[in-house]
């Protein structure tokens, strides 16, 4: 039993289609990379899962249960983590207080261990523990979205765009975190990314979507040395 499934996605924003299709599923543990440009349908599969964007046909399972219907508190009470692209942490908040917004659907003896383990992920996070998120910097704030959404103890963290806006080094950083959290945590992760060539040396499998269809899945190596794949997406 895969821990998530999506079958036949169809995304509508009005008259508007986000995806018309989509199928995939994610094993427990297993990395996921979802790539493609922007408009591909990459963050209104993410919304779906979460109940944020409505779908008029297709069907997504958590743990083999449909989650359709279901209010994004409600999901995430079921053990999903979500980092929204762009960060969206609350600026006049500070570190501390965003990391504790990220634990509202646990108990609250849990708190402190949980702090305390994201700060060990996250050193810089402890060093502004007092700091408004506002004054961080992107990767930073970056550390503190992804931060936040490990709060809930999620088994199914889903990152938008993590690497949007960082400079290399700091992205090579977010996936060495990355790689340390699903280890230690035995996270399933669902990585949508424009940024083809990390995101998929990051997964297990990939899935290429491109207006909001997909176009190709298979292996992540064996997608990233696929011409066709470097081209469109890695300017090789």
């Amino acid at each position: 039993m895969p821990k998530l499934a999506v079958e036949r996605l169809k995304v509508t924003y009005g008259p508007i289609v986000g995806t018309d299709g989509v199928g995939f599923t994610l094993d427990a543990g297993e990395t996921l990379a979802l790539v493609g440009a922007n408009g591909a349908g990459k963050s209104s599969t993410l919304k779906a899962i979460l109940g944020m964007a409505s779908y008029p046909e297709g069907r997504i399972t958590l743990d083999d249960a449909d989650v359709k219907g279901l209010k994004p508190s409600q999901v995430v009470r079921r053990g999903v983590g979500y980092s929204p692209e762009g960060r969206r942490v609350f600026p006049q908040l500070s570190v501390l207080d965003n990391l504790k917004v990220g634990a509202i659907s646990r108990d609250a003896v849990e708190l402190p261990e949980r702090v305390a383990r994201i700060y060990g992920y996250f050193p810089r996070l402890k060093e502004r523990s007092g700091q408004r998120a506002g004054s961080l910097s992107g990767g930073e704030q970056q550390m503190l979205a992804i931060g936040r959404a490990l709060m809930s103890k999620p088994t199914l963290l889903m990152l938008d765009e993590p690497s949007l806006g960082l400079a290399p080094v700091l992205v090579e950083r977010i996936g060495d975190i990355l790689r340390e959290i699903q280890s230690a945590e035995g996270l399933s992760v669902l990585l949508a990314e424009q940024n083809a060539t990390w995101a998929l040396s990051l997964a297990k499998r990939g899935v290429i979507l491109d207006v909001g269809r997909i176009r190709m899945t298979g292996d992540a190596a064996q997608l990233l040395e696929d011409p066709d794949v470097r081209k469109a997406y890695m300017g090789v």
